[in-house]
């Protein structure tokens, strides 16, 4: 199953509510909430769903000025996550700290297979 949520600029508060759900679905698979400004706050909250879900494969976040902080969040959840493969998050003003925390997420997953952190 597959949602595109891309351009509507959903911000914290709209991908917190999308969180909160996928905390529950069990057939979403495709979640593409590129261009979205989520920021931070919506990086931690997604983080937190990703951990106890199990059905997600393929997430886009790009373009939602997330930073290291928010990536950092991200990563940790992978250390939980166990059916994301693909995760976009270009253009997301990642750094030095951000790719270190993927770095060392990447240690323990196995089934990501497609990471994208250009720009």
């Amino acid at each position: 199953t597959n949602l595109n949520l891309r351009y509507n600029n959903i911000g914290n508060e709209g991908v917190g509510a999308l969180a909160d759900a996928l905390k529950e679905n069990i057939t979403l698979t495709d979640l593409n909430l590129s261009n979205n400004n989520i920021g931070v706050g919506g990086a931690r909250a997604f983080a937190d769903a990703l951990k106890g879900n199990n059905n997600l494969t393929n997430l886009n976040l790009r373009y939602n000025n997330i930073g290291n902080e928010g990536v950092g969040a991200l990563a940790d959840a992978l250390k939980e996550n166990i059916t994301l493969t693909d995760l976009n998050l270009s253009n997301n003003n990642i750094g030095v700290g951000g790719a270190r925390a993927f770095a060392d997420a990447l240690k323990g997953n196995n089934n990501l297979t497609n990471l994208n952190l250009r720009y």
